[in-house]
């Protein structure tokens, strides 16, 4: 195909948007991609769309591949399947009414409804079954920005399984985490497979396929020595080693008038702030108040806590803490605290300082097991300075665009949703399922932050919108034009996608905006192609330039 650029909407840009810090987002609004209809909300023009659909149909095939059935499940969803699923209390979820007084959802994924559609499956020779879509999904996001990273509606591929049994899901989980790798290896961009969390979608094993970038919304921790790999929301860490003072046999209490923050604590008592302890009251989503603690060093991981608690919760009010400690936040502590307590691993061994659940006092020497029952689990953020641990290694922190998602969720929507099967033993079983969503834009996204110079996009081949430019210099000659179809034709006919620039603007112009636009490969035809019948050549990541005969293009195009 041959794509006349005088004929075609492509509105490149000098000057990147005043808002955008990502690269992603700076050069696919300068390279006439895509253009912002409001926060969160993108319009992929032509160039963007040809893009968005190679990544759609690289998915499309790796899907197909390992028997998923392509289908489309509606963007509009009744609000009670949310409710019959638990997930009605989620405050990204855009809700509405119809002019009868009927709810509806405008679903950011779409379990519930696959699971509704799944209840007709009432026998287990019906299973496995392998269900997809690329649908539009809606998120009330708060902090829309990026471009594409995070967005309020975007497309999705959104794959589910169903199967008998835990074996079964099993085989769908591997076969979908080998399609994953396949097509993100297709499309070019570099990517780690690593533990996650579920979060919201609820379940149980989970894996990210992140893509380092220069930004993005999740961290990619890695060992220095290739053994480690997990999203930061559930990654494990080995922190530098406390320096404890003298312990003692009970725990000690000390004033600290108007000390509210670690730091100023660690200041106070001449303390190392690791040999402190932080104490973090959260409310579940049943009411329940909970403590969590961590080192004076140390951030209370969210997902973790999520993980942990096994229910949403919010940090808890100053009302509800006043009431179950006595005291204010900067002086709260473990010590009598007739709550449950979640202490981080790190806490197990050692005496800190926490607080003394009494304004302006803390307790010295506080041992978990001796001085307060604990439930312990791994609820700290891992950090910079933390060590591997599996081997002990530097763990190393990248920020990174999270570009796939795969989990089990079991039978987290068929139980409330009554998604029953006969099993071969005739007794009703509910089915086992999975999740497994990738976003074609944010594909596009990494390709980008993984993949430009200072001049632009250099797109990987697979996905590009165009496979050659070839640039007419014309400067008004016919006969430079005609030239210039010619090679554009001769690459066309052998199957590659060809956008040629005909406008009529200056080389410049020209140059700088297939500079943006990024195709792989280049093909400059001029005045001087009609004295010897050669055209410069150029592949866009500058692996490789000159100049060839033009009955020799094709050649160099299918070897470059």
């Amino acid at each position: 195909m041959i794509a006349r650029q005088s004929k075609l909407f492509i509105p490149t840009l000098r000057e990147a948007p005043a808002d955008a810090d990502a690269v992603s987002h700076k050069l696919l609004v300068r390279g006439g991609y895509i253009r912002q209809v409001s926060a969160g909300v993108w319009t992929f023009l032509p160039l963007g769309w040809r893009v968005h659909q190679k990544v759609v149909q690289i998915i499309r095939e790796e899907m197909d591949a390992i028997g998923g059935q392509e289908m489309l499940m509606p963007v509009l969803t009744p609000f009670e399947l949310w409710q019959q699923s638990g997930r009605d209390y989620i405050p990204e979820l855009f809700r509405l009414e119809d002019r009868n007084g009927r709810e509806y959802v405008l679903p950011m994924t779409h379990e519930e409804t696959v699971t509704f559609h799944a209840r007709e499956i009432s026998s287990y020779r019906q299973l496995p079954q392998l269900l997809y879509h690329f649908s539009i999904k809606e998120r009330d996001e708060p902090r829309s920005r990026g471009g594409l990273l995070r967005l309020r509606e975007f497309i999705m591929k959104d794959a589910y399984s169903f199967d008998r049994d835990e074996s079964g899901l099993d085989v769908a989980f591997r076969k979908n985490e080998g399609a994953y790798h396949r097509m993100f290896r297709r499309a070019g961009i570099e990517y780690s497979a690593v533990q996650a969390e579920s979060g919201m979608m609820g379940g149980k094993e989970s894996l990210d396929f992140l893509a380092p970038s220069g930004s993005g919304e999740n961290t990619l921790v890695t060992c220095e020595n290739g053994d480690y790999a997990a999203d930061l929301e559930v990654a494990g860490g080995v922190p530098r080693a406390p320096e404890f003072p003298d312990s003692l046999a009970a725990p000690k209490e000390v004033a600290t008038p108007g000390v509210t923050t670690i730091e100023t604590l660690a200041e106070m008592l001449g303390i190392d702030d690791a040999a402190t302890s932080k104490a973090m009251p959260v409310t579940t989503a049943d009411g329940r108040l909970v403590l969590g603690l961590v080192r004076g060093d140390d951030r209370l991981s969210e997902p973790k806590m999520l993980a942990v608690l096994e229910s949403d919760y919010r940090p808890s009010t100053d009302e509800e803490i006043r009431a179950a400690f006595g005291a204010g936040g900067g002086s709260l502590g473990p010590v009598g605290a007739d709550i449950e307590v979640i202490a981080d691993e790190t806490l197990r061994d050692g005496q800190y300082v926490a607080g003394a659940n009494r304004d302006g006092w803390h307790l010295l020497g506080v041992e978990a097991g001796r001085d307060y029952s604990p439930r312990f689990a791994d609820i700290r953020e891992a950090r910079d300075g933390d060590r591997c641990p599996v081997c002990g290694g530097a763990l190393r922190f990248q920020t990174s665009i999270e570009v796939g998602h795969i989990f089990k969720f079991g039978s987290r929507y068929s139980e409330p949703l009554d998604a029953t099967f006969v099993d071969e033993d005739g007794t009703e079983k509910s089915l086992i399922g999975g999740s497994y969503g990738v976003g074609p834009a944010r594909v596009m996204a990494a390709a980008v932050e993984q993949s430009h110079d200072e001049n632009g996009i250099v797109w990987p081949a697979s996905i590009a919108p165009y496979d050659a430019h070839v640039l007419a210099l014309h400067g008004g000659s016919d006969q430079v034009l005609e030239e210039a179809d010619r090679v554009a034709l001769a690459l066309s006919e052998a199957a590659l996608d060809v956008l040629l620039d005909d406008r009529d603007e200056r080389p410049g112009e020209k140059f700088a905006d297939a500079d943006l636009i990024g195709a792989p490969l280049r093909v400059i035809v001029g005045k001087k192609t009609l004295e010897d019948g050669a055209v410069d050549v150029r592949r866009r990541d500058g692996s490789d330039e000159g100049r060839v005969a033009v009955s020799e293009v094709l050649k160099w195009a299918k070897n470059a």
